[in-house]
């Protein structure tokens, strides 16, 4: 007799439990549709509380000129027009809304004098977008978006790991398997759809922001599916992670800090980001700003501990404690620094993937019937380097709208749920392989291989690369791969960490193979693809995005498919625009990079 397990069923399974999850629940919810959510953490700690520094939206509040258009220029500009048109247009039109909307469900915004929401601005948004709560936005909206989702009745699963997408004959998407972590017992969700919402995959960097969680599952079962997945080589460095005591190494500093006027400067005291970006100087994009911080320290102008400074000594301890009252508290218990006093050390930090699963700008549907994606584990949106505010309002918008695909899907379709009888237990098997498989002489520890995977990935696929350094890095990456059969892990299934990590440590190596491989095809300079071996942005690799599949093979498939050209009322806003940030690039790269 094979592993028993329990089953559960729902309309829709919602995969994550960050702003996307919880967003796409309620939407679901609305539809008079059973909702269950699944989350690998507990309830509230999703790695949304870590974007603090506002939403992006051209509410125009604080600068009237602010419209959909100018965000929609910004964020294009931004992404270097590797960008899906179709999503941008959606988010940007839709973003307010969804703003005031979180305000009527009760978060509590700072405000101008008026009374209305406050935004304040951040880098390479053209005007005071940022609608934000102090410096801890992410928390507010999570804390919302909780309270809303626990009202509306759907059922959610905490501490529970999905390892598998299940499909019907027919290739449909009709639920999934996962375990307790506490108990290790497995339970079969059964759902007519299932909504992707597990975020990015910072994990597979030494240095990250991004906690424990990610691991990037829902990449990897998605892919595993047969889902498409776009723009994989995109991984953006944030500017400003803390840089000591070497404990925090990584932990993030909002972009909050330059936007309330924070200053960079190098050793000698130099205000240095004149040197990269003149017009804009600290607010210009993170892909530019984390390339100078990294520049400097590389040149020698570096801290004492490896990092450059930023300084916001200068609004004082009431203005710092009004604005910015998190980071105070953070550098305070953390490094036993004084913001208001002295300035902070800080280096470029993983922080966000502007890749993921190909989704419809519209349903947010991949092109596995049955699954949906939202969120930071769906790619399109940003292109080749995200807005910092941009993420929030991402999952606000494209959470709701894939909790309405899903909705959609189910009610148009009256399929069941059956599944071959024997996969359950076929992928019990491989997931208590690691626990269960005799010792040998062989074994390999997942703790380890993740150790070496993230040295690899930060020596061979950090914010700059070359072809070499690329190459090496995927021999590395693909002779983990090897040794994952010989992962052996002690103890028993009950909050067992090895266990969890034998689990992530599959998705880990995938997601950086198809990264190396990724980049290694886009030979170019364009945002967070930074090739020291080329000189600049390709033109014909501007008109391309890589699309990732698993072959017939099971090996990574890469394709180059054809951006489609945008509508005329599109294109009108960016002429001229297009021409101007070429320029610009090309610029930068012969006078710094």
């Amino acid at each position: 007799m094979g592993e028993s397990y329990q089953v559960r069923e729902h309309d829709i399974l919602i995969v994550g439990a960050g702003g996307a999850g919880l967003r796409a629940a309620i939407a679901a919810t609305e539809r008079g549709l059973s909702v269950g959510i699944v989350t690998k953490s507990l309830l509230g700690k999703a790695h949304t509380v870590m974007a603090e520094g506002g939403i992006a939206a051209a509410v125009g509040n604080v600068d009237p000129d602010d419209s959909w258009r100018q965000h929609f220029i910004d964020t294009m500009n931004s992404g270097k027009f590797l960008n899906n048109w179709q999503m941008v247009e959606t988010f940007t039109k839709e973003a307010p809304e969804r703003v005031i909307e979180l305000e009527q469900w009760g978060a509590l915004f700072n405000r101008t004098p008026q009374g209305r929401i406050s935004q304040r601005p951040f880098g390479g948004h053209t005007y005071r977008r940022l609608c934000h709560v102090g410096d801890r936005t992410g928390l507010e909206m999570i804390r919302t978006l909780q309270e809303k989702v626990l009202s509306t009745g759907a059922n959610v699963y905490m501490e529970t790991t999905v390892t598998k997408l299940l499909k019907d004959g027919g290739g449909r998407v009709v639920g999934a398997l996962a375990y307790t972590r506490e108990s290790g017992s497995f339970v079969h969700f059964k759902a007519k759809a299932v909504v992707m919402a597990t975020g990015g995959w910072g994990r597979i960097f030494k240095v990250t922001s991004n906690s424990w969680e990610g691991t990037g599952d829902g990449v990897v079962l998605a892919y595993d599916a047969g889902a498409e997945l776009v723009d994989m080589e995109m991984v953006q460095f944030h500017p400003t992670g803390m840089v000591w005591p070497p404990g925090v190494r990584g932990l993030l500093v909002t972009e909050g800090v330059r936007g309330e006027g924070g200053l960079l400067r190098n050793s000698e005291g130099e205000r240095y980001m004149e040197r990269y970006d003149p017009d804009r100087m600290e607010l210009s994009t993170r892909d530019v700003v984390a390339r100078a911080n990294y520049t400097e320290v590389q040149e020698g102008r570096g801290s004492e501990h490896g990092g450059v400074y930023l300084d916001i000594t200068h609004l004082g301890y009431e203005g710092i404690m009004k604005k910015l009252p998190t980071m105070h508290e953070q550098f305070l218990k953390l490094a036993d620094i004084d913001i208001s006093r002295e300035p902070m050390e800080v280096f470029p930090t993983v922080h966000y993937t502007m890749g993921g699963i190909k989704v419809d700008p519209e349903t947010c549907a991949t092109n596995v019937p049955g699954l949906f994606a939202a969120g930071e584990c769906a790619g399109g949106l940003h292109g080749a380097n995200r807005l910092g505010g941009n993420s929030l309002s991402d999952l606000l918008v494209f959470g709701r709208r894939a909790g309405m695909g899903a909705a959609g899907y189910v009610e148009e379709n009256h399929h069941g749920t059956q599944i071959d009888a024997g996969e359950i237990g076929t992928e019990i098997g491989r997931v208590l392989e690691p626990l269960e498989k005799p010792a040998g002489g062989d074994d390999e520890s997942p703790y380890l291989m993740q150790q070496e995977l993230q040295e690899a990935m930060m020596e061979h696929a950090n914010l700059m690369r070359n072809e070499d350094s690329l190459k090496e890095g995927l021999g590395k990456i693909l002779a983990l791969k090897d040794r994952l059969p010989n992962v052996k892990v002690g103890g028993t299934r009950l909050f067992n960490p090895g266990w969890h990590t034998a689990q992530d440590i599959r998705y880990l190596i995938q997601i950086s193979e198809i990264i190396l491989r990724t980049a290694l095809e886009r030979k170019e300079r364009r945002g967070a693809q930074w090739r020291l071996d080329y000189d600049g942005p390709d033109e014909e690799l501007g008109k391309i995005n890589l699309i990732v599949k698993k072959d017939q093979q099971g090996e990574v498939g890469i394709e180059r498919r054809e951006i489609p050209p945008m509508p005329e009322h599109l294109s009108a806003l960016i002429e001229g625009k297009v021409a101007d940030m070429a320029g610009g690039e090309k610029r930068g790269v012969e006078s710094q990079f």
